[in-house]
């Protein structure tokens, strides 16, 4: 079985749960999952787990994402997008500078009402089978936070610009919020989605190239490795009379590891804010709290941190991905 994470191109017309079924079928395995839903009409990266790594799909769902998004001004539908109904049409008056100021009001924290047509849930049932039975219901506005906001370009009614958010946010709701905002109504008409967390759409591959590289058995050249995710963590090798330790997910005490020589004679680099081992183990702050745990042949194990003083302190399992 193969681990690791695969940095999918979605095409426009695939549902994520079309990826992975797809991937099932190339890869040959049936232990896959993405990292979080894409529309079928947008595109853009999408990370899917394999093996060991999808234990991994909830922590990269959570990362920062960053979308290039066409907004069209005086059209509202019932999706926030142009796959939907057209509830009403208004002229568009507003000016270019109104109308990107509008935009750029949304920089920062705010609360924002997730759309009927999505996958969460009330009461059990997922609001976008609500929606598709005619039903609407009251939905609390929810936390959201836009780290950065450029505009690319503007021809009103249209505005392209570029959003880096939290998890959860809408870029469908975004613009209809921006088109409330300027009182005649927005919808999405295009999305890509060009980075989730570490992974960029310039080194993702489409389903086609990841099909190809498996007929010429070469998908391990696009299967990054989990530890990789944790490369800002120093490494830490299990000497071999304890291996058997870390293989039953116990906790380990400093004598019974050797720092990688590697990581010895490098410095620890700064941390990237937000980075997956940060939010594994929920820590925060500089340093290194956070070790890559592997045998002393080099097998990656999983991530541990270090609690107690120098002298009794010991290395705990935070997040193991044994095989």
């Amino acid at each position: 079985m193969r681990n690791g994470v695969l940095n999918v191109y979605k095409e426009a017309g695939f549902t994520s749960h079309d990826v992975v079924a797809k991937l099932r079928g190339i890869c040959g395995q049936k232990k896959i999952g993405h990292t979080g839903t894409l529309d079928p009409d947008a595109v853009g990266v999408l990370p899917v787990c394999l093996g060991n790594a999808t234990k991994l799909c909830d922590l990269l769902a959570g990362e920062t994402k960053e979308y290039e998004a066409v907004l069209l001004l005086g059209k509202t539908t019932d999706t926030q997008d142009l796959s939907g109904t057209v509830l009403a049409e208004q002229e568009v008056t507003v000016n270019e500078r109104e109308a990107e100021e509008a935009v750029l009001s949304f920089l920062g924290a705010y609360e924002q009402i997730p759309p009927m047509y999505s996958a969460l849930k009330v009461n059990g049932k997922k609001l976008y089978e609500l929606a598709r039975a005619g039903k609407e219901v009251e939905r609390r506005p929810r936390p959201v936070q836009i780290f950065s906001l450029r505009i690319l370009k503007t021809e009103l009614p249209e505005i392209t610009f570029r959003v880096e958010c939290s998890k959860g946010t809408y870029i469908r709701t975004l613009c209809h919020d921006i088109g409330e905002r300027l009182g005649c109504g927005g919808a999405m008409k295009s999305l890509k989605r060009t980075r989730v967390g570490v992974f960029g759409a310039e080194e993702a591959r489409t389903l086609a190239e990841l099909e190809q590289l498996a007929k010429e058995n070469r998908l391990e050249e696009a299967l990054i490795p989990v530890e990789t995710l944790f490369s800002r963590c120093p490494r830490l090798m299990v000497k071999p009379e304890f291996e058997r330790l870390v293989k039953n997910g116990n906790e380990l005490h400093p004598d019974q590891v050797v720092m990688d020589q590697v990581d010895m004679v490098q410095a620890v680099p700064e941390r990237t804010e937000g980075c997956a081992a940060e939010k594994i183990s929920g820590m925060a702050g500089p340093g290194p709290e956070n070790f890559r745990v592997c045998g002393p042949d080099g097998t990656f194990y999983g991530l541990y941190a270090f609690s107690g003083t120098k002298e009794n302190g010991t290395y705990r399992p935070v997040k193991m991905f044994l095989t």
